[in-house]
C-alpha cells in the first residue's frame, strides 16, 4: 500500500503556478551563479598560484623529476648481485664431431653428445636447469660513478623545474600587467569616443544653424570615426591579452577578470639593491647543475675502463634420453625429462677489457670538453643576466621619472583642450586647432597609464634578473 500511494503521488503533475515558481527560481539561481562566475576578479597572487598549479608544461617538468628519481633507484640496483635462473626441456638429436668452433650471435646449438659413425635422425628428450649468481664485489668506483650521474641528473631536473616555475611566474605577472594596461586603454578610448561623439553633435548643430562651416562637420565625423577605430583596436588587444594570460594559467577563459589592485594609482617605493650574480638566480643554478652533471658523466666514463672482480657461483642439473653407459638411447626416453647429474661451481672472476680502455679514454676526453662547454655556457648566462639587470635598472629609473612627469603632461593637455574648446565655441579658433588638442589629450591620457605600467614591468624585469621575485611582490599589497 505504501508503494501504491507513492506511485500515485509521483505521477500527479504539478500545477502551473508551482511549475512557474520553480522555473523562475531556477533561472534566477542560474543567473546569479553566472554573474558571480563572470564578475569575480582574480588578484595577482591568485593568478600566479593558479598558473603554477595548472600549467601543463610545469606538470611535464614534474614528470621529468619522477623519471629521474626512478633512474636513481635503477642505478643503485647495480650494487646487487646478478642472479639468472633457467629451466629448459628439449627434444634433439645427438650427432657430433670433435673440433672447435666460434660462437655465433644469438642462440648457439650445443655440440656435446656422442660421436657416431653415421648420422642418425632419431631424437631424444633432454632437460637442463641452472642458477648462476655473480656479485661484482670490486668495480673500482664504476657503480658509484653511475649512481652519481643519476643523482646529478635528478638534481638538474629539480633545478630545471624550479627555474621553469620562476620564469613562468615572471611571464604570468608580466602578462597580468599588460592586461591591466590594455583594460585601462579601452576605458581611455571609450571616453575619447564619447568625447568625440559629443563634440560631433555640437559641431553638427552649429553647422545646421549656419554658425559653423560645413567642413567642420566632416572633420568632426572623421575624428569620431578615428576614435571608434582606436576603441576597437584597444578592445581587440585587450581580448588577445586576456586569452594569453588565461593560457598561462592553464585554462583558456575568454571572460577572465583580474583585479587592478594598486597598479593604476601608485608607484613602487624604496631603494632596491641586490647582486645579480647571486647563485640564488634559478637560471644560473640550472647552468651550474648542468656543469655538475657533465663532470659526473666524465668521471663515470673514466671509471668504465676499470676492471671488475666478481664472486661467481653456479649450480646446474641435467637429464638426457641417452644412457650414461654408452651412446645409446634409453629404453624409456621420457626419463630424459628428469635430472640425472648435477654440478656446482664457485670462484672469483676478474675481467678487464683492455681494448675498451682505449675507447673509454677518448670518451673521457670528449666528456671533459662537454664540461668546458657547460662552464662557458654558464659564463655566458651570467654575462647576459648581469647585462639584463643593469639594463633593467636604467629602464626602471627612466620609467619612474616618466611616470612622475606624466601627470604634468596630462594637466597641460587638458588645459589646452579646454582652452581650445572655449575658443572654438566662441569663434576665436578653427576646428583643426581644437582637433590637435584632442589628439594631444588622448595621447597624454595613454602615456600616463603606460608610464605607470612600465615602472612595474621594469621592476619585474629587475626581479627576474636578480632571481628573486620578492623584490617585486613585496611592493604589491
Amino acid at each position: 500500500m505504501k508503494n501504491a500511494h507513492f506511485q500515485c503521488y509521483a505521477q500527479r503533475p504539478p500545477t502551473d503556478s508551482v511549475f512557474r515558481r520553480k522555473t523562475a527560481l531556477l533561472l534566477l539561481g542560474t543567473g546569479l551563479l553566472t554573474f558571480q562566475a563572470s564578475g569575480q576578479s582574480l588578484n595577482l597572487n591568485q593568478v600566479v598560484e593558479q598558473s603554477v598549479r595548472q600549467y601543463p608544461f610545469l606538470k611535464a617538468k614534474q614528470a621529468e623529476i619522477s623519471s629521474a628519481e626512478r633512474r636513481v633507484a635503477a642505478s643503485r640496483t647495480e650494487f646487487l648481485p646478478n642472479m639468472i635462473v633457467q629451466d629448459q626441456y628439449n627434444y634433439a638429436t645427438s650427432n657430433s664431431l670433435n673440433g672447435s668452433f666460434f660462437p655465433n650471435e644469438g642462440t648457439n646449438i650445443s655440440t656435446s653428445g656422442g660421436v657416431r659413425a653415421t648420422n642418425v635422425s632419431q631424437a631424444s628428450f633432454g632437460s637442463f636447469t641452472s642458477a648462476s649468481i655473480e656479485w661484482r664485489a670490486i668495480t673500482f668506483g664504476r657503480v658509484k660513478a653511475n649512481v652519481a650521474v643519476a643523482n646529478a641528473d635528478l638534481q638538474r631536473s629539480r633545478v630545471d623545474y624550479e627555474n621553469e616555475i620562476f620564469q613562468h611566474q615572471v611571464r604570468t605577472i608580466d602578462s597580468y600587467l599588460q592586461l591591466l594596461i590594455n583594460q585601462k586603454l579601452v576605458q581611455i578610448q571609450r571616453s575619447n569616443l564619447e568625447r568625440a561623439q559629443t563634440f560631433k553633435r555640437v559641431v553638427d548643430s552649429g553647422v545646421r544653424s549656419g554658425m559653423k562651416a560645413g567642413v567642420d562637420s566632416s572633420l568632426a565625423t572623421a575624428e569620431a570615426v578615428r576614435a571608434r577605430l582606436l576603441l576597437l583596436e584597444s578592445q581587440q588587444q585587450e581580448q588577445v591579452q586576456r586569452l594569453r594570460l588565461s593560457e598561462l594559467t592553464g585554462q583558456l577563459q575568454a571572460n577572465m577578470q583580474v583585479d587592478s589592485m594598486q597598479f593604476y594609482t601608485s608607484l613602487p617605493n624604496g631603494t632596491f639593491l641586490s647582486d645579480s650574480l647571486s647563485p640564488k638566480n634559478p637560471a644560473l643554478r640550472l647552468f651550474q647543475s648542468q656543469i655538475n652533471l657533465s663532470a659526473a658523466r666524465s668521471l663515470a666514463t673514466q671509471r668504465s675502463g676499470m676492471p671488475t672482480i666478481s664472486l661467481v657461483g653456479v649450480g646446474n642439473a641435467r637429464g638426457s634420453g641417452f644412457s650414461n653407459q654408452g651412446d645409446i638411447f634409453q629404453s624409456n626416453q621420457i626419463n630424459g625429462l628428469g635430472y640425472q647429474v648435477s654440478n656446482y661451481l664457485v670462484g672469483v672472476v676478474a675481467r678487464w677489457n683492455l681494448t675498451n680502455m682505449l675507447r673509454s679514454r677518448q670518451d673521457y676526453h670528449a666528456d671533459l670538453f662537454q664540461v668546458e662547454r657547460s662552464r662557458q655556457l654558464f659564463n655566458t648566462q651570467r654575462l647576459q643576466i648581469t647585462r639584463q639587470y643593469q639594463e633593467a635598472e636604467t629602464q626602471y629609473q627612466v620609467a619612474l621619472e616618466q611616470a612622475r612627469q606624466a601627470p604634468i603632461q596630462l594637466r597641460a593637455a587638458r588645459q589646452a583642450y579646454n582652452q581650445a574648446k572655449s575658443r572654438y565655441e566662441s569663434g576665436l579658433a578653427d576646428l583643426i586647432t581644437l582637433l590637435q588638442t584632442v589628439v594631444t589629450l588622448n595621447r597624454a591620457e595613454v602615456d600616463g597609464y603606460v608610464a605607470t605600467s612600465n615602472v612595474w614591468r621594469y621592476l619585474l624585469l629587475k626581479s627576474a634578473a636578480d632571481g628573486d621575485l620578492s623584490l617585486f611582490m613585496n611592493q604589491v599589497k
